[in-house]
């Protein structure tokens, strides 16, 4: 079978041309549907962690930059909806930030300053298991995008359009890619440790 028959792309125009509530509900049906999720996102906070009040400035961008329909409110509330696969008992999801995530600044300083206090807080919980690769750690890997494992399925959110790789050797290749970030992340007291210096540095802009 060609390989680019078994994947799937959707422009974000035409897959948010009514707006961002739908597409979060495509993401809750996914979440639910996994018991064992993985995510790396290099620049940015992984959705499920999201505050409502960085999510609120991400779901504005999309929309200010997409010119798509303006439902920001209630595409927020469906992504704190999504969040409770955290708190359910039934799932597990193994997260990987890069450093960069911690210091991309959504929303100014008191918006990160409280974003990174949550996962300061869900890094206890018993279905998360979080990485943080630092800025200069060396990794086996090429640089690589932000992408989400779903059961058999990778989603991967390009600039112009959201992309689902179903091909099992491609899968294949993202689980790799996933293990080797891993591998180069600290975990527990170490990545809480990278978690509190960004926790600083915010404090300190916006207390300036």
């Amino acid at each position: 079978m060609d390989s680019r028959a078994a994947n799937r792309s959707m422009p974000w125009q035409e897959r948010l041309a009514a707006g961002t509530e739908a597409v979060q509900d495509e993401v809750i049906r996914w979440y639910q549907e996994t018991p064992h999720g993985q995510a790396y996102d290099p620049n940015m906070i992984w959705g499920t962690l999201q505050t409502e009040a960085y999510a609120t400035v991400i779901l504005g961008q999309v929309v200010g930059f997409l010119g798509v329909p303006d439902d920001g409110p209630a595409g927020v509330a469906k992504r704190m909806r999504r969040q409770q696969v955290l708190y359910d008992g039934e799932h597990r999801y193994d997260v990987v930030l890069g450093e960069q995530a911690l210091y991309t600044n959504i929303g100014g300083a008191q918006v990160m300053g409280e974003q990174i206090d949550r996962i300061l807080r869900d890094m206890e919980l018993p279905s998360l298991a979080l990485g943080i690769v630092p800025a200069a750690a060396p990794v086996d890997m090429l640089p690589v995008h932000a992408f989400h494992l779903h059961g058999e399925e990778v989603h991967v959110e390009l600039v112009s359009s959201g992309l689902e790789v179903t091909e099992p050797s491609e899968v294949g290749l993202y689980r790799e890619a996933f293990r080797r970030l891993d591998d180069a992340a600290l975990h527990g007291d170490d990545a809480k440790g990278l978690l509190r210096k960004a926790r600083a540095f915010w404090s300190e802009r916006q207390s300036g």
